[in-house]
C-alpha cells in the first residue's frame, strides 16, 4: 500500500469515530421501574436525549409491576387496557426504531396514578452529540464579569467549537481531492 493509500484509509477510520453507539438507559437509574415514588420519571426522561436505536431497560419486579406500551390517547386518559405492547419479565429492554414519542405505563391498578409512568421522545441518531474540543477566549482579570451563570439547557452549544468528527471529514475529502480520487 502506498503512504497516500495508508493516509486514506485511516483518515476513513477515524471519521467513523464521531459516530455515536446506541446507549443503554435503566428506567429510573438504580431505583428501576416503581410506584414506590422515588422516582419521578418524566423529570428523568427530560434530562436525557434518547435517540433511535438506544435502548430503555425496565428493571422491576415481575410480581408487583408491568410495562405498557400505550397509544398518547391512553397514557393521558391512564388507559393500559388496549396496549400496543405489554413487557412482563422484570428486566424488560425496549429498543425504538423510529422517531416518534414512547409512553410506558405500569399497568397495575393504582401504579399510573403513584407516578409509574414516562413518555420518551426519541430523536434521530444524527442528532446525537459528538465530542467536541471547545475553544474559548481565556478572559483577561479586567475582563472576567462580577457574576457568572450557568445554562440549564441540556442541548446548548458553545458559540465557538470545533467537531472532531466535521475535521476528519474535512480532511478525508481533502486528501481525496489531492490525490484525485487515484487508488
Amino acid at each position: 500500500m502506498t503512504l497516500v493509500k495508508i493516509v486514506v484509509v485511516f483518515l476513513m477510520t477515524i471519521s467513523g469515530f464521531g459516530v455515536s453507539m446506541a446507549a443503554v438507559y435503566t428506567v429510573g437509574d438504580s431505583a428501576g421501574w416503581t410506584s414506590m415514588g422515588a422516582v419521578d420519571y418524566q423529570k428523568w426522561a427530560d434530562q436525557k436525549d434518547f435517540h433511535v436505536s438506544d435502548t430503555l431497560v425496565f428493571k422491576y419486579s415481575k410480581q408487583f409491576h408491568n410495562v405498557k406500551q400505550v397509544s398518547q390517547k391512553d397514557f393521558v386518559s391512564c388507559d393500559a387496557t388496549s396496549p400496543m405492547a405489554t413487557y412482563e419479565i422484570g428486566s424488560d429492554s425496549i429498543t425504538p426504531k423510529i422517531v416518534d414519542h414512547y409512553y410506558f405505563l405500569c399497568g397495575i391498578p393504582g401504579h399510573y396514578q403513584a407516578g409509574q409512568k414516562v413518555e420518551i421522545l426519541v430523536t434521530p441518531t444524527s442528532l446525537r452529540h459528538t465530542p467536541t474540543l471547545v475553544l474559548a477566549p481565556t478572559p483577561s482579570p479586567s475582563q472576567t464579569p462580577a457574576t457568572t451563570s450557568t445554562s440549564t439547557d441540556k442541548n446548548a452549544t458553545p458559540s465557538l467549537y470545533f467537531s472532531f468528527n466535521s475535521f476528519a471529514l474535512t480532511v478525508l475529502v481533502f486528501c481525496l481531492a489531492i490525490i484525485g480520487f487515484a487508488f
